[in-house]
């Protein structure tokens, strides 16, 4: 089971992926992107869109084109590729979904998973990409399922 959901989970480790191979100045395709990180190529490639749009990754076409990150990219927040993919729901919504929960009217969940949402958004906004780009370079972690 994950936090995320389907299309965070891929975009987390695209990005990841992208930033790792991009420190060696490569640019990568699709296909090794899926491969790497195991998700289903269609899928991944209307996500990159979105991720690309935003700025959040670099895309470019043609015999030396692929996917890629700049230094200005390594140094966003890893939340941006949350608010990018699905909002800011995560950093503020309910644990059961509840439309009206709130302080006033908490849901039987609200207090314990607020601070652990809090923990959350903390890491993701104090965290940049390239930081967990460092991890995964050093070996310290991995995206290997």
């Amino acid at each position: 089971m994950s936090l995320f959901s389907k299309t965070c989970e891929y975009g987390i480790r695209a990005v990841l992926y992208i930033a790792s191979q991009s420190a060696n100045g490569r640019k990568v395709g699709i296909k090794e992107i899926t491969e790497n990180i195991n998700s289903p190529e269609h899928f991944l490639a209307k996500i990159l869109q979105k991720l690309s749009k935003d700025g959040i990754i670099l895309s470019s076409k043609g015999p030396n084109g692929g996917f890629s990150v700049s230094k200005e990219i390594l140094m966003r927040p890893m939340a941006d590729i949350i608010l990018s993919l699905e909002g800011d729901s995560i950093f503020r919504g309910c644990a059961m979904g509840l439309s009206n929960c709130s302080e006033v009217n908490p849901c039987p969940l609200h207090s314990q998973f607020k601070s652990i949402r809090n923990q959350l958004t903390d890491t993701l906004y104090n965290n940049s990409i390239g930081n967990f780009n460092e991890a995964l370079l050093s070996g310290t972690c991995t995206l290997n399922k």
